[in-house]
């Protein structure tokens, strides 16, 4: 089925893992042309063995001169851009405000709201040469629920919607949509890793900890990664034309974190 996204030229930052790997996925069945980029050599071998058609780069979208380098090789490679999907991210730690460490703080921010920032600030001139596109920024339902012993991370994902609504006012001229998805509790590898954090720190044992988090869940569910693909699939295909500006929950409706 074609649904209007053949041979566009998708960039995904942290796209050969996990949901970044899900949306990589999904955009190259789509019929998309797409260059991942992500920090682990590892991750980027497997990437490459499952989709050898997807260039890649290795580039820590925190680093300036990393994003700069990336973004020449696509800007010399196609010309163009029709989307970016700004994926990258990291959990931070998971500690009360008191006991939260500066240097932790720091890559957070760096990682979840500077990359977002690098990223679309080279991205913005390829996507306005290609005569508009579609920027998608990951944030999370801790972008709109306050979420206890996340400090760092939350304030990232809240930055990530004042990024998203301020972007869509000021490239809406230029016919580029910015929207942002809210993933909710997304089973998987790091979500795992969150609850084992989270249970430690409350003492209890970790199944219990699962539980806890679901019953905050309307469909007492988590969603997977192809779900969060599904809805970036169409926000950025014709049928998704009319849409910019959003926080796009994917999420079960999550009613309160804590």
């Amino acid at each position: 089925m074609d649904i209007g996204l053949n041979g566009k030229r998708v960039l995904v930052t942290a796209g050969a893992q996990g949901i970044g790997l899900a949306i990589t996925e999904a955009f190259v069945a789509a019929g998309a042309q797409v260059h991942i980029c992500d920090v682990s050599e590892d991750f980027l071998a497997s990437a490459k063995q499952k989709l050898p058609q997807v260039s890649q780069s290795r580039t820590d979208v925190s680093s300036e001169s990393q994003v700069d380098a990336m973004f020449a090789e696509l800007a010399a490679r196609w010309g163009g851009l029709d989307v970016l999907v700004n994926n990258a991210g990291i959990a931070g730690p998971t500690a009360k405000v008191e006991d939260t460490d500066l240097a932790a703080w720091d890559q957070t921010i760096a990682v979840n709201l500077t990359g977002p920032f690098l990223c679309t600030r080279r991205a913005v001139p390829l996507l306005k040469a290609a005569g508009g596109g579609s920027i998608v920024n990951l944030s999370s339902v801790a972008g709109r629920l306050g979420f206890p012993l996340r400090t760092p991370y939350s304030a990232s994902k809240f930055g990530v919607i004042g990024l998203t609504e301020t972007w869509a006012m000021e490239l809406g001229p230029s016919k580029i949509r910015v929207n942002a998805i809210l993933p909710g509790i997304v089973a998987g590898e790091r979500q795992e890793r969150v609850i084992a954090a989270k249970a430690a720190s409350y003492g209890i044992a970790h199944e219990e900890m699962r539980q806890r988090l679901l019953t905050k869940v309307s469909l007492r569910s988590m969603v997977t990664a192809q779900d969060i693909a599904n809805q970036i699939i169409f926000i950025c295909s014709p049928a998704g034309a009319a849409i910019s500006g959003q926080r796009l929950s994917v999420c079960g409706n999550v009613e309160h974190l804590g």
